[in-house]
């Protein structure tokens, strides 16, 4: 999972590789969850790459860089058991945007 964002508060870059294909259900949750509370002030994104790789951009406002999201049910069913779902655990790095046109906000 990676978490990174431009301009606002943001989450270290966290990497790994899934090996089952509950994580698009577990993911869907949250997302649900999120549109369903429609919390201020995050946007969140995620990519699943060929290799079974999930990248996770997120945004908060938060003067602090907190979250709602793992504040939510769905995410913390997410998190449970992660390690044992992943060929790579989770791995905190560090990113860089070197080009951004419109993904990310720049205010």
């Amino acid at each position: 999972m990676i978490m990174w964002s431009f301009g606002r508060s943001f989450q270290a870059p966290i990497a790994y590789r899934a090996i089952t294909n509950r994580y698009h259900a577990l993911v869907s949750a949250v997302f649900a969850e999120l549109k369903a509370a429609s919390p201020d002030g995050v946007r969140y994104l995620t990519l699943r790459l060929e290799d079974d790789t999930f990248v996770h951009i997120i945004e908060s406002a938060a003067e602090d860089g907190s979250s709602p999201i793992p504040k939510l049910r769905a995410f913390q069913a997410f998190q449970d058991g992660i390690r044992d779902r992943c060929v790579e655990p989770p791995l905190r790095s560090g990113a860089t945007v070197v080009g951004n046109y419109r993904m990310l906000d720049e205010s």
